[in-house]
């Protein structure tokens, strides 16, 4: 079995026990503005919006009136706007399906990606790295944005979700971003390369869409309920996400596995007595075992069913996985 290469377990290791550093180029940004910003992002996103002040932030869907995944974005309230973190990958298509709701309301949507270059700092010693670099921490909230002025340069220092390590992104002018990955360098931040990173998301259960998370999934099958406000009032899809809320479950969740036998490829169909019960979706093969995100209808988890995929076993894991131990 092919093993992970020896630079992307270094940075894992990095990212696990000390702090790696890392490109954020395949995140994007679109800033909302407009005196009917709130009001229209509260009925396009599944969260609450209305009721963020200036630097707060959380996580979203975008939902088909089906109550379908279109997107997800992290929305950060400003004075005067709203900016959505989102994947590079969905910006586009983001844009457009936002852009189709704008009717009547004065909204306007700005690509702002090329405005920022953004570096991720994440591992136990992250928040020494940041305080060394010059970074005052103090009060900053989980999903939170704050601007700082850093050696004469703005910069937007955010608190990231990770329920495994402390994450942060720094986002600055281009021209500024070397400056500031040489300074965090030296401030003890370990380089790591993009695979080490994808990897820690696999261990710490966060949901890529795209990969995860697709258009066909709903988002109570995703187990995000961060995601997810129910008292806010209406939204696209909300109906579909109210009813599954008052039925009390969906038929399949999202769930960590742990594999043993040959290493299965995304998309791998999960079987239990002879009939396809999951898929995983994510694949991490680290030193002694592999590690996989998937979905799994509920039945097989509640009943203990013994699962098999084309050349192995797969056992169902609770969301993070365990630190790796290096």
């Amino acid at each position: 079995m092919t093993q992970i290469p020896s630079n992307t377990a270094a940075g894992l290791a990095a990212l696990q026990t000390a702090a790696g550093l890392y490109s954020l180029d395949a995140r994007a940004w679109i800033e909302v503005t407009g005196s009917d910003r709130l009001r229209w992002l509260n009925g396009m996103l599944t969260n609450g919006i209305q009721q963020l002040a200036p630097g707060e932030g959380n996580y979203n869907f975008i939902l088909s009136a089906q109550g379908r995944i279109q997107g997800d974005a992290y929305a950060f309230a400003q004075s005067d706007s709203v900016l959505l973190q989102t994947g590079a990958a969905q910006l586009a298509t983001l844009m457009q399906l936002l852009d189709r709701f704008i009717i009547m309301d004065d909204v306007e949507l700005h690509d702002r990606s090329a405005a920022y270059t953004g570096i991720g700092v994440a591992g136990p010693e992250a928040t020494v790295v940041l305080s060394r670099a010059g970074f005052d921490l103090v009060g900053l909230a989980p999903i939170h944005l704050r601007s700082t002025s850093w050696n004469g340069t703005s910069v937007n220092l955010i608190t990231a979700h990770s329920p495994l390590v402390p994450r942060y992104e720094l986002w600055t002018a281009p021209e500024h971003a070397a400056t500031l990955h040489a300074a965090l360098l030296d401030a003890g931040a370990i380089e790591c390369n993009a695979e080490s990173v994808e990897a820690l998301r696999i261990l710490e259960g966060t949901p890529l869409f795209g990969a995860d998370i697709r258009e066909r999934d709903l988002p109570q099958e995703t187990a995000q309920a961060r995601a997810l406000h129910f008292t806010k009032g209406c939204y696209i899809g909300q109906e579909i996400v109210e009813r599954i809320r008052s039925r009390g479950n969906v038929h399949r969740t999202f769930s960590g596995f742990l594999l043993t036998g040959s290493l299965p490829a995304p998309g791998t169909t999960l079987e239990a007595e002879g009939k396809a019960v999951g898929e995983l979706t994510s694949i991490l093969n680290l030193e002694n075992e592999i590690a996989a995100l998937g979905y799994i209808r509920r039945e097989a988890i509640e009943k203990n069913l013994a699962l098999t995929f084309a050349g192995g076993t797969a056992k169902p894991i609770a969301l993070p996985f365990a630190p790796v131990r290096h």
